[in-house]
């Protein structure tokens, strides 16, 4: 399945099946009970979502939105559990995925813990690089969405912003 950025994929609180992102990246927001939306996690090519429901079904935490053009393949939940029961090779695979993600989410951590807030987009912006290649982080993501990842406000994110667009303006002057 084709999803094109901006589509949702599920919502909170659905239940249905697993899906495998072969390319591009989602996000996944939390909606809460006073409208505010909060940016909880990025899902990049090969892993299978949602990782709370990778041993037993739950309904989705959060809603899920293509970044990017992604192809995604729908699992079927019944099969995958099944499956699971069958295969014990699978429980491994599925221990690498979550090891896998909790290496990106230290990586993340690391990106939080740089002092400096401009260090600390750059170290967003080269994270994303490594999976899609966009423009501009703005392109993909909004400056609040920017600020949840790396811990500033939406204000500092665009003086930030700002800075690095001026900052590439004068290198290409001097060029």
């Amino acid at each position: 399945m084709i999803l094109h950025k901006g589509e949702t994929l599920f919502r909170q609180g659905e239940t249905g099946p697993l899906y495998h992102l072969h390319k591009g990246m989602l996000k996944i927001n939390r909606h809460h009970a006073d409208g505010a939306v909060t940016l909880v996690n990025i899902i990049v090519p090969g892993e299978t979502i949602p990782h709370h429901s990778l041993i037993s079904p739950n309904p989705y935490y959060g809603t899920a939105i293509a970044l990017v053009t992604s192809e995604v393949e729908v699992i079927d939940a019944p099969t995958w559990y099944r499956e699971l029961e069958d295969d014990h090779g699978k429980c491994r695979e599925i221990a690498l995925q979550l090891q896998s993600k909790l290496r990106m989410m230290q990586q993340r951590i690391d990106q939080l813990s740089e002092v400096q807030p401009a260090e600390r987009l750059r170290k967003l912006q080269l994270w994303f690089q490594s999976f899609v290649p966009v423009e501009s982080l703005s392109d993909v993501l909004t400056q609040d969405e920017i600020g949840q990842l790396i811990g500033l406000r939406r204000e500092t994110v665009n003086r930030l912003l700002r800075a690095q667009a001026a900052e590439a303006k004068s290198e290409r002057q001097e060029e």
